[in-house]
């Protein structure tokens, strides 16, 4: 039988899943994420947690195809509400907005109990998911920045800690939104999205200050973000 396969990006995300853990994987779409970490590691074992009907119909597919159901339960329901208090020791969420991984992360805290680490890979608001670590008792030990088909996706891993500020220095609020560990990589994916998201925000600049009541506030909010965007991409 053929393994399961998966996208530079969510390779990155199991990179991080240590060996012989139990974990979750939220939002799993077809377990794919599971499926791959499980048929590697045989101490391995998971629940691909998915919302939707038509995913959680994919996912247990995918999982009795592999015949991985003594090592992956699929489950339906939203968020962490799929799983037990000390259910699992690491979380995987994948795929969704910050905001988004915030807001589940939030609601089911009280199944976060055993759990050591959360390995998160927001497409957006990156910066939302660095603070809910920080606030949180979750340290940001390492994070990464990859390219895939033309888009660039950014992988968070937070570990339970009591120091949970320890990445970030006396620059906490540019650290939360570049990351501490990106910045100082700099890495061509990490210029090509900062330089991507520099153009928008010119082009809302320029768009705003072309309206006959422009909201003051904003462009100003905007142009120390354009601002720290161009001193982090020309290392001035």
């Amino acid at each position: 039988m053929k393994q399961t396969e998966l996208s530079r990006r969510l390779k990155a995300v199991a990179s991080f899943i240590y060996k012989g853990a139990t974990f979750a994987d939220i939002g799993s779409d077809h377990a794919y994420l599971p499926a791959y970490v499980c048929e590697r590691d045989p101490d391995a074992r998971a629940i691909a947690g998915e919302v939707n009907d038509g995913p959680y119909q994919s996912a247990q597919r995918h999982i009795n195809k592999q015949q991985l159901n003594d090592k992956v339960t699929v489950r339906k329901g939203n968020g962490l509400a799929v799983l037990s208090e000390d259910e699992v020791e690491v979380v995987t969420i994948a795929g969704m907005g910050g905001k988004l991984i915030k807001a589940i992360l939030e609601e089911g805290k009280e199944k976060l109990g055993k759990v050591q680490r959360i390995i998160a890979q927001p497409n957006l608001d990156a910066q939302i998911v660095r603070l809910w670590f920080l606030h949180n008792g979750y340290e940001l030990i390492e994070e990464t920045i990859i390219e895939e088909d033309g888009h660039i996706y950014e992988v968070l891993i937070g570990d339970r800690s009591d120091t949970p500020w320890k990445p970030y220095g006396i620059d906490r609020e540019k650290e939360l939104l570049f990351g501490p560990f990106l910045r100082k990589e700099q890495s061509e994916p990490f210029i090509s999205k900062w330089q991507g998201e520099a153009d928008k925000l010119q082009f809302v600049l320029n768009q705003m200050k072309q309206a006959k009541q422009p909201d003051l506030d904003k462009v100003k909010e905007f142009e120390t973000q354009y601002n720290w965007i161009q001193e982090e991409i020309t290392n001035e």
